[in-house]
């Protein structure tokens, strides 16, 4: 049985590539992308919560937790997933691992959650990511609640900014997935991004390769 496992969304980003634009709310569809996010990740999870900074009231339609960063500065995605960690140790003790995805990949696996855990299970590593087309998505992670001291202590007094470099102290089991008709962890980075990404949300795109 798979365990409990709460679903964090980084919505954190400022967004350079699309010219400042917070691509999280953009309209993809009917909905704004982060909606797309949601509604894949949700029935993996025990529950979602959302990374963002700045006034929580533009997520309002999600109904969802809006948690900023607990450190300052706009560190990124590793500042995220340490918000995560915390924010679950004190809301949600029962659940002991986190996974993260960033609001931009609207296509991610409906196996994600599954799949992440069976890495965790078969490798000897405390961390799992995401990857595909021989690539690691470093924000697409499975992430202990437990090591949330060693990651704040990393951020704030070694100045750590990188996931990547963050798993490489602890080491990080891998979950792989093909890339079929669209990579499942496309991410919408510039507006170009954006009009291929409607184009395959217009197509009949089969779950498992998506």
């Amino acid at each position: 049985m798979m365990p409990p496992t709460l679903g964090v969304i980084l919505a954190g980003g400022l967004s350079r590539r699309m010219g400042g634009v917070e691509k999280s709310l953009l309209p993809f569809g009917d909905r704004m992308l982060i909606a797309h996010v949601a509604e894949r990740l949700a029935p993996q999870c025990e529950s979602l919560m959302i990374n963002a900074n700045g006034s929580s009231s533009r997520f309002d339609a999600m109904g969802l937790p809006v948690v900023p960063d607990v450190v300052p500065g706009h560190q990124g995605p590793l500042a995220g997933i340490l918000t995560a960690l915390e924010w679950t140790a004190t809301h949600c003790r029962r659940v002991e691992w986190v996974v993260s995805v960033p609001s931009d990949t609207p296509f991610i696996p409906k196996d994600l959650v599954r799949r992440l855990h069976e890495a965790l299970q078969k490798g000897q590593h405390p961390l799992a990511c995401a990857s595909s087309d021989g690539r690691l998505h470093f924000a697409v992670g499975l992430w202990p609640v437990s090591l949330r001291d060693d990651l704040r202590q990393a951020i704030v007094d070694k100045g750590l900014r990188s996931i990547r470099d963050w798993t490489s102290l602890h080491g990080c089991a891998e979950a792989t997935w093909p890339v079929e008709t669209i990579d499942p962890f496309f991410n919408i980075n510039t507006p170009d991004d954006l009009v291929q990404a409607t184009i395959w949300l217009s197509e009949d795109i089969p779950d498992d390769r998506a």
